[in-house]
């Protein structure tokens, strides 16, 4: 096989292993609080929300050691022990306990920080110039597929079911917890890419990771690193761009964890109120990946720059928040076991609640595209710093997001979404009129971004 041809086949390789392994993962993180409130009348007493806080919020931390840990040990070996704190965590599910529960919360944490950093160096280093778009968009569209396998499967497993009962939690978890594992030993199948450069030649990524550099040097480069990223975190364009990345951490916590809550809650859509919780997860991978694969074919052909796109997914998020609030109740996110027979401005609608999470995950896909998209045109030079402030900040924000489910009620939720996503859409737009500006003052094409 060729050079070219061992690239394409590890780049498929790293999005299958991560559709297997957010196949599980998001699969649990939509059902989490649904299971554990079906336990909570036992010895059991954590709270999905609070786990999930928990995990963002060292994740956000960690942000800060993974680029050391991954120059250590290196991107594969990284992503295989990271895969196993995954699969660990589902399988806590299987026969939970409070202490593990939590404590798989922290682990976790700190594996998906170490993931995605590992993601990006290899992603990076079977790339160049001319395929690294090719490659994300691959990347992207195998990695959304998650949302809609899982789902499916979670869809059929409680299809007619009103309780979780211990056997079928057992049988969901087991299956999610191997599903896990195959995508984290298919991370044995990427292939080390040779060295073909000549000695005189440079190349940052092989310097941090080749294995004839000593670990001082490598913590060296990692203390550099996070130096760049605490200059870049107070430029005005990142500190613009940053509420646009708030944005999009308290819109991930909603479809991933607290919307699903919610339909799970409502009494009104009778036996198929816990199956539905998959059929939303299935509905917000379409739109992601509906999303994701006109914005990536269209970008480059588009003549009008970013703001149309982001100005699209707010309109889409406000439409879906409007439809939201009156169709679901306001208690929902916090209901008991029992759920909630409330009701709000009008009797809920499982089309509506479908209709809901398709445009949740349409809107989504405009925001994230976008975002990477100007973060790689603004910082070409400083990706790996930037990007590590994106994910940091989106992680804060969905740790937040998480903590305050627990006790907001859904109006309260949508309020603070729709404030953040409009402020958030006016830097935006700031930070993209500036880049415009920048290239006509070069005398480039604005189509070009």
């Amino acid at each position: 096989m060729s050079s070219e041809g061992k690239k394409l086949f590890n780049i498929i390789i790293l999005g299958v292993s991560f559709m297997f392994i957010f196949t599980a993962f998001q699969s649990c993180g939509n059902i989490a609080q649904t299971v554990i409130t079906n336990l909570n009348n036992t010895d059991f007493h954590g709270s999905g929300y609070t786990s999930m806080s928990i995990i963002y919020g060292v994740l956000s931390a960690s942000n800060l050691i993974s680029p050391s840990l991954v120059a250590i040990v290196g991107p594969q070996f990284s992503m295989v022990v990271s895969g196993v704190f995954y699969s660990l965590y589902i399988a806590v599910f299987i026969q939970p306990a409070t202490w593990a529960f939590y404590t798989a919360s922290v682990l976790i944490g700190i594996a998906a920080a170490v993931l995605w950093t590992a993601q990006g160096n290899c992603l990076t280093e079977n790339s160049d110039e001319n395929t690294i778009g090719r490659n994300s968009g691959i990347f992207w569209a195998l990695l959304q597929c998650s949302l809609i396998f899982g789902n499916l499967y979670i869809y059929f497993a409680w299809q007619g079911k009103t309780h979780i009962s211990e056997s079928d939690r057992r049988t969901v978890f087991i299956a999610l917890t191997v599903i896990s594992l195959v995508g984290t030993v298919l991370f044995f199948l990427i292939r080390k890419q040779e060295d073909t450069k000549a000695p005189g030649d440079d190349d940052s990524t092989n310097e941090i990771l080749g294995e004839s550099s000593s670990a001082r040097n490598k913590m060296m480069r990692a203390v550099a690193a996070f130096k760049k990223s605490i200059t870049l975190s107070f430029t005005k364009e990142m500190l613009l761009l940053s509420v646009t990345t708030a944005y999009t951490g308290l819109v991930l916590t909603f479809f991933s964890g607290v919307y699903g809550t919610c339909i799970g809650a409502v009494n009104r859509f009778g036996s198929e109120e816990k199956s539905l919780i998959g059929l939303s997860g299935i509905f917000i991978g379409v739109g992601e990946i509906l999303g994701g694969a006109v914005f990536g074919l269209l970008s480059k052909r588009s003549r009008s720059g970013r703001n149309p796109v982001v100005m699209l997914g707010i309109l889409v998020h406000f439409i879906a928040f409007y439809l939201i609030f009156f169709n679901m109740p306001n208690d929902a996110p916090i209901a008991p076991m029992e759920g909630t027979d409330q009701v709000a401005y009008m009797i809920p609608s499982k089309e509506v609640a479908m209709l809901c999470s398709f445009l949740l995950g349409l809107g989504d896909s405009c925001f994230n595209t976008q975002l990477l998209s100007i973060l790689g045109f603004l910082y070409s030079e400083d990706s790996a710093p930037a990007f590590a402030i994106f994910k940091f900040v989106q992680s804060i924000c969905a740790a937040v997001a998480y903590f305050y489910s627990n006790y907001f009620l859904l109006q309260w939720q949508l309020l603070i979404m729709v404030l953040v996503g409009f402020f958030g859409t006016i830097t935006f737009f700031t930070v993209e009129w500036g880049a415009a500006a920048a290239l006509a003052a070069r005398g480039s094409d604005y189509s070009s971004i």
